[in-house]
C-alpha cells in the first residue's frame, strides 16, 4: 500500500486479484520456479483469494497449465514474430545505432 493511496483504493485494488490463477510446476526444489525450465512436469494449479494461493486443479504438463489458465487464446501458444516490415540498423558501428524503417 503506497502512503498516497486511500484504503479503500488498495482494497479494490487488492480485490480485483481474487480469483487469478496460477500454475506452479511440481518439481524437487524450493518455491515456484520458471515455467521453461520443466515443461513436460505436472503443474499444481493455484487460485488466490486474496490471502493466499489455494489448489485449484492439476494439469499434467505445461500446454494443459497453459489450456486452463488462458482457455479465450488459441492452442499456439508461440505464435512467432509479428508480420510487418522489420527495421534495418542504420549505417555505423556500435550498439548505439538507430533502426531505419525499410522502403
Amino acid at each position: 500500500m503506497d502512503d498516497d493511496e486511500s484504503l479503500s483504493a488498495w482494497a479494490e485494488r487488492r480485490d480485483r486479484k481474487i480469483g487469478r490463477l496460477r500454475a506452479v510446476p511440481l518439481v524437487a526444489g524450493g518455491g515456484p520456479r520458471g515455467t521453461h525450465l520443466a515443461p513436460d512436469a505436472p503443474r499444481v494449479i493455484q487460485r488466490w483469494n486474496g490471502h493466499e494461493w489455494d489448489p485449484y486443479g492439476l494439469a499434467a504438463n505445461l500446454a494443459e497449465a497453459r489450456r486452463v489458465l488462458h482457455p479465450d487464446s488459441g492452442a499456439v501458444s508461440n505464435p512467432g514474430p509479428a508480420p510487418g516490415p522489420v527495421p534495418q540498423l542504420g549505417p555505423g558501428r556500435g550498439r548505439h545505432r538507430k533502426p531505419q524503417v525499410g522502403p
